[in-house]
């Protein structure tokens, strides 16, 4: 089998432009379109989807290589270091703050130069004891030994890829950085397409070249944003098509440099995540309108309670014994809630009929 960096035309990568371009422009415009409607939210409102939107790209990175990190702590790392408040934050442990600490640096710091000493520094955040699991790691450096993606149990191993051999990484990542940072003339989008495959290609250090990879895919969109808020998680989409990913990226490894099939496929990717977010933000949206109508309406705690759930990601039908049980009230007092909700134009009953009577929000 001969992979990529093996044709003499390595580096040098091909791909069809008429392919790509349909996707890249629905990329573009619902960056612009997204970026707008965060700039309109509140400060609390935007520093809220600016957290839970990075500490969603922190765990799904993780999570992509099977390293499961708490919410809270990631969430807690984030904030203590945008200098976000809220109640509840606990204290992170090293290796949190490590991932926290890269993925900050690429998106909050994304016009500074790209340079071994700063890869180095990520490394070692991801690795700062050393050691990946149980096992010893070369930390904060390229690596020394051969690097192969095997899986399969032991004595029946299947080798998916062979890295360049550890004596030409320097030479490769030279050429990489040299690209990174002076490649002017491509689009921000589709060079973090390319970042993204070309440093897993090089694989240049003993572990966490996955969750680097999509690193530099943040700095350089954040670049094609022109902004260090980042309201959208790439790599929660990669997660979601994890097999594909592994796929695309198992195929392209062996072609002689025309990687139009990986950057379709990311580009769709990215695509899909923009999707997801603006849905997200459109909830956003319409949850801080709705409170801002309603701000003068008299109503109690228990109404409050259940009209952010079902502003929320609410689960099912609202019926009245499900607002008794989740407000934990009696049916009677529930029933009273909803109608009074009904009154006041809020709330309406549910036009599907059936044995039994459900309730949904007025929209707007």
């Amino acid at each position: 089998m001969k992979y990529i960096y093996q044709y003499t035309n390595w580096p040098k990568f091909t791909w069809d432009n008429e392919q790509i371009q349909g996707v890249l422009g629905d990329v573009r415009h619902l960056q612009g379109k997204i970026f707008g409607q965060i700039i309109a939210l509140g400060f609390k409102l935007k520093n809220e989807t600016l957290l839970s939107s990075l500490t969603l790209d922190v765990l799904k990175s993780s999570e992509i290589e099977g390293e499961i990190l708490d919410t809270e702590q990631v969430r807690s790392s984030i904030a203590k270091k945008l200098g976000i408040e809220y109640v509840g934050m606990v204290h992170p442990n090293r290796n949190v703050e490590g991932v926290v600490e890269m993925l900050l640096d690429a998106t909050q710091n994304y016009t500074q130069k790209l340079d071994e000493d700063r890869l180095f520094g990520w490394h070692s955040s991801l690795f700062p004891s050393g050691r990946s699991g149980l096992y010893k790691i070369e930390s904060g450096c390229y690596r020394t030994g051969e690097m192969q993606i095997v899986s399969g149990a032991m004595g029946k191993e299947v080798v998916h890829y062979q890295a360049p051999a550890p004596d030409v990484v320097k030479k490769e990542m030279d050429a990489f950085l040299d690209w990174f940072n002076n490649e002017k003339r491509l689009d921000f989008v589709v060079k973090s397409a390319i970042a993204h495959f070309w440093f897993i290609i090089i694989h240049p250090f003993d572990d966490g070249n996955g969750r680097i990879a999509r690193a530099l895919s943040d700095l350089l969109l954040a670049h094609s944003d022109r902004s260090s808020l980042r309201f959208y998680s790439l790599s929660n989409q990669m997660l979601i098509e994890r097999k594909m990913y592994y796929e695309i990226l198992q195929k392209c490894q062996v072609k002689d440099g025309d990687i139009t099939e990986w950057l379709s496929w990311y580009l769709n990717c990215l695509h899909r995540a923009l999707k997801n977010t603006e849905l997200s933000v459109e909830k956003v949206l319409y949850k801080a309108n709705f409170w801002d109508k309603h701000k003068e309406t008299s109503l109690n705690s228990r109404q409050r309670f259940m009209l952010n759930k079902l502003l929320g990601n609410f689960v099912g039908k609202l019926k009245t014994s499900k607002w008794a049980k989740m407000s934990k009230c009696s049916s009677d007092t529930a029933l009273r809630d909803i109608k009074d909700l009904m009154s006041k134009g809020i709330l309406k009953q549910e036009e599907s009929g059936g044995r039994s009577t459900n309730y949904e929000l007025i929209k707007y």
